[in-house]
């Protein structure tokens, strides 16, 4: 009798063993496979690119879109990544700016050409109309696009100026200036057009500021900035208004061998020299400085932030300016665009690679 309650004793002691192995393992997989979902959705979302992120939008339908340099445009649908490139659609790899008209189409404004998106298939957009060059418009829900060259411009467009499509045809405008021999590149479209809030739209190009009200248009070049053209000159590479109605001008190397004239402030009277003022040419700062900025945005709080070349990110915030650098965070200090979401965040693209946010004190990786 005790032998047999012994066995039994043993017998439920290693049931019961088995069945405790049993649940751990489960509670052990169950983990592990809990971990690996949550790796899976952050790598998800996660870009690819390696040469910076050029472009960046968010669309009607609650789809973000990131531009790259030189690898295509990327779609993030419902937590998923889908790349498109020359292979599936594009004009070209390299994706400048990206827009939604009034139709819901989304635009991509490439290198070289354009292709847009109409939900379901991208696809290399070829219609032109040459016809009416100089009859300017200026229609509410307009896109404005730069030259289909990389630079200069071709025969059919003939000289400089910007495609506008009204929403239903594209049409070739033809700016009222002539470049030089040798300048071809001069008046091309090097920046997001920018529509004022007074009505106006802003176009910047590489060695001019245009802007059009509808009636007239006002040109600021070097000469009529007071820049010497050598080791002072126009390389416009962005174009920003504020919530006053300011407009930001950022500006690349301006042709000077140590720095550029950086970031310049219009009022609508007069043209202040930021980066000159505040003494943040890399003569004044022998490090980092303000002189090559590629990107302006404006936060919820009204600070203006600048992103440059080689010195990452500057924060102005009316009195003071802060710098921030791959110390604080970012993967580089090459920031192509300064983008504002929807819910008034900071998305800041560049190089190599990522989107990153700022969370108060310094930048985390975002996309």
């Amino acid at each position: 009798m005790k032998v047999k309650l012994a066995n039994q004793t043993i017998f439920i002691l290693c049931w019961t063993f088995l069945i405790a192995v049993t649940i751990a393992c489960n509670s052990q997989n169950q983990s592990t496979k809990e971990n690996k979902t949550v790796h899976s959705k952050i790598d998800s979302t996660r870009l690819k690119y390696t040469k910076g992120v050029r472009s960046i939008l968010e669309d009607s339908k609650g789809n973000s879109w990131f531009g790259s340099h030189n690898e295509g445009v990327c779609l993030l649908h419902n937590g998923e990544l889908h790349y498109f490139t020359t292979e599936n659609g594009l004009s070209n790899n390299q994706v400048r700016s990206i827009y939604e008209d009034k139709n819901g189409i989304i635009w991509f404004e490439c290198g070289i050409g354009l292709s847009r998106y109409d939900g379901k298939e991208m696809t290399v957009y070829n219609e032109r109309n040459y016809d009416s060059k100089n009859k300017w418009k200026l229609p509410d829900s307009a896109l404005w696009f730069k030259g289909d060259e990389t630079a200069g411009y071709n025969k059919l467009e003939g000289g400089p100026g910007v495609y506008q499509y009204d929403g239903k045809n594209l049409y070739y405008r033809s700016f009222p200036i002539k470049s030089k021999v040798g300048q071809e590149n001069a008046y091309s479209i090097s920046t997001p057009f920018v529509k004022s809030k007074n009505g106006s739209v802003w176009f910047g190009t590489y060695n001019a500021l245009i802007g059009y009200d509808g009636k007239q248009f006002k040109v600021f070049n070097d000469d009529s900035l007071g820049l010497n053209g050598t080791t002072e000159s126009l390389h416009i590479r962005s174009i920003m208004e504020d919530s006053k109605g300011n407009l930001w001008i950022g500006n690349n190397s301006g042709g000077s061998p140590i720095g550029g004239i950086g970031v310049l402030k219009y009022d609508g009277k007069e043209f202040i020299r930021f980066t000159k003022q505040h003494q943040l040419r890399k003569e004044d700062t022998k490090g980092n400085s303000l002189d090559r900025v590629f990107s302006i945005g404006e936060d919820s709080l009204g600070n203006i932030w600048f992103g440059t070349v080689e010195s990452g990110v500057w924060r102005y915030d009316g009195h003071t300016i802060k710098n921030f650098t791959k110390k604080d965070g970012l993967d580089g200090d090459f920031v192509w665009i300064i983008y504002k979401s929807k819910t008034g965040e900071l998305w800041f693209g560049g190089g190599p690679n990522g989107v990153y946010r700022f969370t108060g004190n310094s930048f985390e990786r975002k996309y």
